[in-house]
């Protein structure tokens, strides 16, 4: 993780430096995830190719690219093109402007008519790329003009360029709503913010043929590879927050509840509570809330009952306040969620703190927050938790990790563990995938990291192809148990050639470890296997940096090892016979 690339980072530092920082990503040895991105450009594109590919192997995924020759977009998307077919692209970027709009409108047009003659243009575009190449499409929307013709008209009259450009722009916003597998890059909105004037400064079009400032590219580059992490599994799941100076002004242990600055009553009060509900809104998202605070544990409830406080006890899932290194308690509350720390956010306003944190654990990012003022700036330009698809699971997740919690303590109460399972009253789903969970499949086997003996990726549309497929056998796995409902929470998916079953992914969630849900579907994949004639199933282990929890996994399961490689790779055999014994005993699976 590279501190530069993330937001708020220096763009003119980063163009001059993008071939040391490619290098030193690539030496810190991350496991990562290799994809092929296709990038159709409306203009120059070089720059925005080469510092996507920084932001994208600081995220873990290491790409390489296709680019069409300047202004090719249309030619490349509509025409056959062996060498793009050949590429065989995992996602594809239209990477256009409003200079590559055919013709504004003039006084006397049909402006409806050359409204859908543009928009059936780039609508050909797409449905012509999902037919060929099947994969996610992402399309930038149209930045405002460079100039009003009419003035602040411009905006409301039909012939106006603000106006044409707008409901143009809705024109892609109802097409995204209603396609799986595409998505807007927000270049209206990121033009904005970078400041419209400069981003279309005409200089760098007349004499590079780019339709932005060269400076601005990162900013462009940056959106897109936050929408493509998004996709490949890469998002962070939630916030570690300090207390003091974060949530609300001044030190509660000194100044008491009365004398920390949130609410209405003052302008930096005012700000901490905007910052608050910033915060409580990620919730609706399924983003989970934790505090990590050196405090005494009286006096941070105290702070959150503070009466003008927007966050309550109930709106975090763990609270760490106590005297311990927040690096120690960081690592304890990834370790009470089951997840990697690498998955949170810390938000800190205290500079020391976060690069003690940033330096034990390597992989978390704790952005620079200097005055409160922007901390929502920050946070949420750094696109952290960039959304691409929402599931029923998402949106519980919160919940889901209070009811772990619960089950946790439950778990201390019993002496033998098998009694405790028991005590869950745990129920069981587990069948061949279905449409309706298609998108949590493909979002599980992307996320998933550390119960994931392949590290096999899948899109939507490989899931829908494998679905339909006689050749696969696949299941996904639901837990529910006395404290709530899991979801989705395990994959299987085996590819049956003749009597053999070879094993391409296996993934579980860890917020179900040590359930034995993974002996109910072991049991279910053999059954499954002995309706389709299967005598042998092959399983593979290929390790990385996360998933050593698996590594005896088939062992357990009664696999034996038939190979390993120098790299520690393994391919294990389980043969199937009569004398085959249920594993799971503690789970009610749904007949």
């Amino acid at each position: 993780m590279i501190k530069d690339l993330l937001y708020p980072f220096n763009s003119n530092f980063i163009l001059e430096n993008k071939r040391k920082i490619k290098k030193a990503l690539l030496e810190e040895g991350n496991s990562f995830v290799e994809k092929k991105i296709a990038i159709l450009g409306g203009y120059t594109t070089t720059a925005i190719r080469q510092i996507m590919e920084l932001f994208l192997l600081n995220n873990g995924i290491k790409p390489s690219f296709y680019e069409s020759e300047y202004n090719k977009f249309y030619e490349d998307a509509m025409f056959d093109n062996e060498e793009l077919k050949e590429f065989n692209p995992d996602i594809i970027y239209v990477c256009t402007s409003n200079r590559n709009i055919t013709r504004y409108p003039s006084l006397n047009d049909d402006v409806d008519l050359l409204l859908n003659n543009e928009f059936d243009k780039f609508k050909g575009i797409w449905e012509s790329l999902k037919e060929k190449y099947n994969c996610p499409i992402i399309q930038n929307n149209f930045e405002l003009p460079y100039y009003r013709l009419m003035g602040n008209k411009d905006a409301s009259d039909i012939h106006g360029k603000v106006n044409y450009v707008t409901r143009l722009n809705m024109l892609f916003y109802d097409y995204a709503q209603n396609n799986d597998n595409f998505y807007i890059c927000d270049i209206n909105y990121i033009s904005a913010d970078y400041g419209l004037k400069q981003w279309s400064d005409p200089f760098y079009f007349h004499m590079y043929k780019y339709a932005l400032n060269v400076n601005a590219v990162p900013y462009l580059s940056f959106n897109v590879a936050n929408i493509i992490k998004s996709l490949f599994g890469k998002n962070k799941k939630g916030f570690v927050l300090d207390l003091d100076n974060t949530l609300w002004g001044g030190v509660i242990g000194d100044d008491g509840v009365e004398g920390i600055k949130v609410g209405p009553e003052e302008p930096q009060g005012q700000v901490y509570s905007e910052f608050q509900r910033y915060l409580k809104e990620h919730k609706q998202l399924g983003l989970i809330l934790n505090i990590d605070s050196k405090n005494d544990y009286e006096n941070a409830i105290a702070g959150l009952k503070h009466p003008d406080s927007e966050l309550s006890e109930d709106d975090f899932v763990v609270i760490k306040a106590n005297w311990e290194p927040k690096d120690r308690n960081f690592e304890e509350i990834a370790n009470e969620l089951t997840l990697l720390p690498e998955s949170l956010v810390f938000v800190d306003d205290n500079p020391a703190e976060r690069h003690i944190v940033s330096e034990q654990l390597k992989c978390v990012c704790a952005p620079e927050l200097e005055s409160v003022e922007h901390f929502i700036e920050v946070l949420d330009r750094n696109g952290f938790f960039e959304v691409t698809t929402l599931s029923k699971d998402d949106l519980k997740r919160n919940e889901m990790y209070k009811e772990n919690i619960q089950r946790a303590k439950a778990e201390a109460s019993f002496s033998n563990y098998k009694d405790y399972l028991l005590s869950l009253d745990m129920k069981g789903i587990i069948k061949p995938f279905e449409p309706l969970y298609v998108e949590r499949i493909s979002q599980l086997s992307n996320k998933s990291n550390q119960f994931n003996l392949t590290t096999h990726r899948y899109t939507v549309n490989d899931i829908e192809s494998i679905s339909a497929d006689d050749n696969y056998i696949t299941l996904y796995g639901k837990l529910i148990d006395r404290f709530g409902d899991n979801g989705l929470v395990s994959v299987v998916i085996g590819h049956v050639l003749d009597e053999v079953c070879e094993i391409d992914l296996w993934i579980m969630s860890c917020r179900v470890l040590k359930r034995d849900l993974e002996f109910a579907m072991m049991d279910e994949l053999v059954k499954k296997c002995r309706e389709k004639g299967v005598k042998k199933i092959i399983g593979h282990y290929y390790p990385t940096a996360k998933n050593k929890m698996v590594k005896d996994f088939y062992s357990i399961q009664g696999f034996d090892k038939i190979s390993e490689d120098e790299k520690e790779n393994t391919e294990w055999l389980f043969e199937i016979d009569d004398n085959y014994q249920l594993k799971n005993e503690v789970i009610e699976v749904e007949d």
